[in-house]
Order: structure tokens, then sequence, then C-alpha cells
């Protein structure tokens, strides 16, 4: 899913920017500095899952994402935000697994969309919390992905147009959403079962 340089132009790479840059100050001050030591490990999980890439037709890749796993095991979408802008920047600056322009974009549609999609469809389904972080990390995937063709497809210099890169990117990651939900499920039960818990805010 993540987006490399050179494919989106400047204006939209600059915009996608100055947005994350934004969410990114604003977020920091919502969270309070102690939160950042159980940030921190949870990143550094979700960075090795982040690994494990599948390339499939029409140029692009799957992988998880973890953003709705993050947003509800920390029970904070700010906090999932915090996950994954870590993960990111240490995939882009040290693995180049995304661009440095396209850091602004990957920022949005994984750090942004996955988390507050996945609390946000976990907290309207809470009472049954299986199903919720089932569908919570299946619609988190899905939605960042088509985020991601939405971008791509629009860019003139990608050579593709909407019509080819968001179903590219909406379908496979439909799919393998079925297997985050189910993983997101899987590792929050066990974890509730072995009370495995975020640090309590202090």
């Amino acid at each position: 899913m993540h987006i490399p340089d050179g494919w989106l132009d400047p204006y939209l790479a600059g915009a996608t920017w100055l947005i994350a840059a934004a969410y990114l100050v604003f977020m920091v001050r919502k969270i309070p500095r102690e939160r950042w030591q159980v940030i921190a490990p949870v990143a550094g999980a979700i960075f090795v899952a982040q690994m494990l890439n599948w390339p499939i037709p029409g140029g692009t890749s799957l992988h998880f994402v973890g953003g709705a796993f993050a947003a509800i095991y920390l029970g904070n979408a700010w906090e999932g935000s915090a996950v994954i802008s870590l993960v990111l920047a240490v995939q882009t600056l040290l693995f180049h697994d995304g661009g440095i322009t396209a850091y602004g974009a990957n920022f949005i549609n994984m750090g942004i969309v996955a988390p507050w999609v996945g609390l946000l469809i976990y907290r309207a389904l809470q009472n049954r919390p299986r199903i919720a972080s089932f569908f919570a990390g299946w619609m988190s995937l899905f939605l960042a992905g088509c985020a991601a063709g939405i971008e791509i497809g629009v860019m003139p210099t990608v050579g593709y147009p909407l019509s080819v890169t968001l179903p590219a990117m909406a379908v496979p990651h439909f799919l393998l959403g079925i297997v985050e939900g189910v993983l997101t499920s899987a590792v929050l039960t066990t974890m509730e079962r072995l009370h495995v818990y975020a640090f309590p805010r202090l």
C-alpha cells in the first residue's frame, strides 16, 4: 500500500504533507508524554508485521497495516495514529518502503483512515467485541486501500486512470482485509484472555 516517490505530483504530495503535518502536530499535543512508552513497543510489533508483503497484479502489493489493532488496543485513535506514524517514518527513512514525498499520503491512508475507521466500527459494535474487532480490521484495511487507489488514480504521472487504480487497490485489500480482520480479532481476544493490556493513563 505504500506509495513510492514520483507517483504523486508535487501539488498532491504537498497537499497531503500539509494535512498530515497538521494532524501530527495536533496528535502530539493530544497524547500525554507518558503514553509514548506504550506506543513505541506497539509500533515495533506492527513494524515487523508490516514487513510481510505480497505482490499483486497491477504494480501494487499487499501487507498488514495494524491501524485498527493499534487504535483498539490503546483505546484511542490518536495513539493508533502515533503508532503508524512511527512505523512509516522508519520504513520510509531506513528501508525506502514508501517515498518521502509520499509520506503525507501514506500517513493519511494508514495512519488516519485505518485507526479512525477501525475504532469507530469497534465502538459501534463493541457489545460483541470479537465481531467488532473483525469488522474493524477488515474495513480499516479496505478503506485505506481505497484511499490509496484514489490518490494514485488522480495523478496523470502514473499513467493509469482512476477506473483502473481504484479497483486494483480496493479488490485485493477487501479480500486481505478479511485476513486482517481475523488476525485483529484473534490477537485482541488472546491478549484479553492473557490480561495483556496497554498501561492505563497516568
